[in-house]
């Protein structure tokens, strides 16, 4: 995509902050003598932002396989910001969410919750560059909660005070790290597109004002304290891999490029709103107010399909395990589910 320059689309840009340190120049900007900072400790600072209307993943359904299968799709548009001073030093960055179908267990959200960052715009040559630290956040939709199964596993543990998934604020939490450095849970943002692999068309954005990308590596769930609970959150993650194509695969790289919209002012309390509303929980069902996102795609454009008769066989299999670890009316109340679905 051809880049422009220009002298800033909305009044008040000065730019600045990227040349207050020759180490945060390209071609490998070094942002470490910057701290991470909590990505809503400092949103009274933001007066400008760009929006990410097109959030654009990829992913390998089957790594390791002779044809790994990439997988591409927009995740809910317009949820993702990048939030920066008139100067250009970035103090927020908001990822997005996206949805995956479980034929047992109903629907399941899956964010990319940001846990630090640090970086810097530069609008007159729509340059960025930024270091982040993430997290992947799985739990169930509002839906999901009237699914036999899950109803009574929620009726379970919410009696036993165990943090059973059911609400963002106790989701299963993903470690991700820097491709290939386990140790390492920053990673950067960069500016242009990934080069690690061939873009389809359909997942290219030439209307967009800029483009970055950035990629993780997935790491294990975070285990909770409560034995039964990773139990059933490893369950969870084997069916949520199975209806998303293994995007959450342990060792997979989840890649994404983010296409920005033209700069705009901000509104520091429409910004707390909007980040507050999505960290909160989507919309019931998945409905994401400013529009859904893409199925998933293969490069050819082909849908990539959940085969979900197998998939239920599946979970069935790991659930009928899970109830290894129940007893009582939960276990025989579970047992009875399974034989209905």
């Amino acid at each position: 995509m051809g880049i422009q320059k220009d002298i800033g689309v909305v009044p008040g840009w000065q730019g600045g902050f990227e040349q207050s340190n020759p180490e945060f120049a390209y071609p490998n900007p070094n942002l470490t003598s910057l701290p991470m900072l909590d990505n809503m400790a400092n949103i009274d600072l933001l007066q400008r932002q760009q929006a990410v209307k097109w959030p654009e993943f990829s992913w390998e359904t089957e790594k390791g396989s002779e044809n790994p299968k990439r997988c591409f799709q927009m995740f809910a548009p317009d949820i993702s910001r990048l939030g920066y001073t008139d100067e250009g030093r970035v103090y927020s960055i908001i990822c997005p969410q996206q949805g995956v179908y479980s034929p047992s267990l109903g629907t399941m959200n899956i964010e990319v919750t940001v846990t630090g960052q640090r970086g810097w715009v530069n609008e007159t040559d729509r340059d960025l560059a930024a270091d982040m630290s993430v997290v992947g956040k799985i739990w169930f939709s509002p839906s999901a909660l009237q699914k036999p199964i899950v109803k009574l596993l929620w009726s379970h543990f919410e009696k036993s005070k165990q943090p059973f998934p059911f609400r963002k604020s106790s989701a299963i939490v993903v470690y991700t790290h820097k491709v290939g450095q386990a140790d390492q849970p920053i990673f950067p943002l960069l500016k242009g597109e990934s080069t690690d692999f061939d873009i389809p068309n359909f997942a290219k954005h030439p209307q967009a004002w800029s483009v970055g990308h950035l990629g993780v590596e997935i790491g294990a769930p975070l285990r909770t304290g409560y034995p039964v609970v990773d139990e059933f959150n490893k369950l969870i993650m084997d069916v949520f891999n199975l209806g998303s194509g293994n995007m959450l695969q342990m060792g997979n790289v989840l890649t994404w490029n983010v296409w920005f919209t033209e700069p705009e002012l901000v509104n520091t309390e429409e910004w707390r709103t909007h980040a507050q509303r999505w960290r909160e929980s989507i919309d019931v069902d998945h409905c994401s107010p400013d529009g859904d996102g893409s199925e998933a795609k293969y490069f050819d454009g082909s849908p990539f399909k959940p085969n979900f008769d197998l998939i239920k066989e599946l979970e069935k299999e790991k659930i009928g395990h899970f109830l290894g670890h129940l007893e009582g009316e939960i276990k025989e109340g579970i047992s009875k589910c399974l034989k209905d679905i």
